[in-house]
């Protein structure tokens, strides 16, 4: 009896030490060698302070940044809220973004009343960004023409030149013009 408990209990620190130290350590190794950006959470930084992530998106109040979809303010809680098509809380959540951004001059599109599926989405598209570019030039006291080619060069196209469609990332757009300010 007593032989078999000490070979579990052998067994159990063994499998402790490979699985739950070994592995995971040589695991962060890697990832520290060879993708060092992306395993610490690929941060942005500006004027040598960590503004965000390029993963995960910000919230931005206020008429003079660009607005990215209304997703929940915590990073570390991902998913959508699944609201159906005939969703009363579907159609509540919009008509008040709806409000919110027409308060602040942005023509509202689909993308930019309803969150995203990850509920962290980073990024917008060129029309999500466009339909914003009077409201921030207004708001910044800056030409129309310049914040609408801020918006084309932060324009980033599909993966590979076929996976997906064209974005802009928020953050990236927001500190090019904070620059530009």
């Amino acid at each position: 009896m007593l032989v078999h408990l000490r070979r579990a209990i052998v067994v159990s620190i063994v499998l402790f030490v490979v699985c739950g130290l070994a592995y995971p350590a040589l695991e962060t190794g890697i990832g520290q060698l060879l993708l060092r950006n992306q395993a610490n959470g690929s941060l942005v930084t500006a004027n040598n302070e960590v503004v965000g992530s390029s993963l995960a998106g910000q919230h931005w109040t206020g008429p003079n940044w660009f607005q990215g979809r209304p997703d929940p303010d915590n990073p570390m809680a991902t998913g959508s809220q699944n609201y159906g098509p005939r969703s009363k809380l579907l159609l509540h959540f919009s008509r008040s973004e709806l409000v919110l951004l027409r308060h602040e001059g942005i023509t509202p599109t689909s993308d930019l009343v309803t969150g995203s599926a990850s509920g962290i989405d980073p990024d917008i598209s060129p029309a999500d960004a466009y339909a914003q570019v009077s409201a921030v030039a207004a708001a910044d006291h800056l030409p129309v023409t310049a914040v609408r080619h801020l918006v084309a060069t932060h324009m980033a196209g599909a993966e590979f030149g076929f996976f997906g469609a064209p974005y802009v990332d928020v953050l990236e757009l927001n500190i090019a013009l904070s620059q530009l300010r």
